[in-house]
């Protein structure tokens, strides 16, 4: 631990203002990053998301310091005690049903939004941290989910691409082209181990659809193999999820 730091963590008006514009500061730096990106959840999202649990965490060390202070004999009498890590627990698990908020499944079988309700999540644990007062703990985690979302995202690309596994979404003329796509497919190399089918019907430019679940069993790249689905008699669509 910081000594330096020592006097923030001690429980006065300076502190207290401090550890809510560091939260400010941390939960802005977050919705930044995901801001830029135009997802759900924003730069004013994260940080009321992050003073909020820094304000609960607040509240339970004010709670605390009344009851052993000028709240103690009236505790006493009521033999009333307090949970510290009550309230804080709530913000945890409470931030669900932001998370879920933005999480969303597409019209073509593919979950989004995953990324932004982890951020939320770890946005309101760090409020956790700046408002109790463990400063090191939240400069340390923001550095850390920085790197991982900004800079990791480019080294996750290049993993999924090299993976023999891919998910195939492809869009065809009639149900009844699902067979041949398939049988078309084995004969190219590829092999599928679940094909989830969307039906559908011709309507206003909507085609029944699929997502092939494959493995590559040769050399071949993610782009070749898209380009060789496309060929295919019957394919309208084919993308990468």
């Amino acid at each position: 631990m910081i000594q330096a730091l020592d006097p923030l963590r001690e429980f006065s008006m300076g502190s207290l203002v401090f550890r809510l514009v560091l939260a400010l500061i941390c939960g802005g730096m977050l919705g930044l990053e995901r801001g830029r990106k135009r997802l759900p959840a924003g730069f004013r999202t994260y940080i009321v998301v992050c003073l909020g649990a820094a304000l609960t965490m607040i509240l339970s060390q004010y709670i605390t310091e009344m009851l052993r202070g000028p709240w103690a004999e009236e505790a006493a009498a009521y033999g009333y005690k307090l949970d510290f890590s009550r309230l804080s627990a709530m913000v945890i698990s409470g931030i669900g049903f932001l998370g879920a908020g933005t999480i969303i499944v597409t019209a073509r079988s593919e979950v989004k939004g995953l990324t932004t309700a982890a951020c939320l999540w770890a946005s309101a644990c760090m409020g956790l941290a700046v408002g109790c007062g463990f400063y090191e703990c939240a400069f340390i985690s923001i550095i850390l989910i920085i790197i991982t979302i900004r800079f990791l995202a480019k080294a996750e690309i290049s993993i999924i691409k090299r993976s023999p596994n891919m998910n195939v979404y492809v869009e065809f003329e009639s149900l009844e082209a699902v067979g041949r796509i398939i049988t078309d497919m084995k004969k190219m190399g590829i092999q599928i181990y679940n094909v989830d089918i969307e039906r559908g019907t011709f309507k206003q430019g909507v085609f029944p659809s699929a997502v092939f679940y494959t493995k590559i069993v040769d050399s071949r790249t993610h782009s070749e193999i898209m380009a060789s689905v496309s060929t295919i008699d019957k394919v309208i669509t084919v993308l990468e999820l």
